[in-house]
């Protein structure tokens, strides 16, 4: 029974997955900030629980010949208050922007893979990081947490395509 268990063991490690065609070397935050335009008269007069918007972005940048790249995650989040009969327009009540990063080398994908791994994949592992930091900034900052719901990155780079293309199509049609 032993000689057949050391063979299943021989051929399963014989089997091993193929390398993954990411490292992830590194991950940081680049850019961080908070703010409370209205200072502390905001506590005072805050009335309704504030609207909030998000806005993000993914990008690369290649670092080096040897396939490492920076990507950074750039979120924006902005909570607003209902405007008031006396205001034209809401108040600001607080802007957090982070610029979350990671160094990423690749291991030989295949072309038509390196837009959607740099811009999908990496994004897809940091953003629980960035999505912390936006919770523990927002609540050090004297309010509830904003806890970002799952992004879907997929779409979020078809739409830049789509955009990109539409914008080339543009400045094809002026020239």
């Amino acid at each position: 029974m032993s000689d057949t268990m050391n063979n299943l063991s021989d051929a399963h490690l014989e089997e091993a997955p193929p390398p993954l065609p990411l490292t992830l070397n590194i991950q940081f935050t680049k850019d961080l900030s908070f703010e409370v335009p209205h200072g502390a008269s905001i506590f005072a007069t805050l009335e309704d629980a504030p609207q909030i918007s998000v806005a993000i972005d993914a990008n690369a940048n290649r670092l080096s010949e040897e396939n490492v790249y920076e990507v950074s995650l750039t979120l924006k989040v902005e909570a607003t208050e209902s405007p008031r009969e006396d205001q034209t327009q809401p108040r600001i009540v607080f802007v957090t922007e982070l610029v979350y990063c990671a160094v990423v080398s690749l291991n030989n994908p295949p072309e038509e893979l390196i837009e959607p791994i740099l811009l999908v994949e990496v994004p897809r592992l940091i953003f629980p990081y960035a999505r912390n930091i936006i919770g523990d900034v927002t609540r050090d900052g004297g309010f509830p947490p904003v806890i970002l719901q799952p992004i879907d990155f997929v779409s979020l780079w078809q739409n830049k395509q789509a955009q990109q293309a539409a914008q080339t199509q543009t400045e094809a049609g002026h020239a």
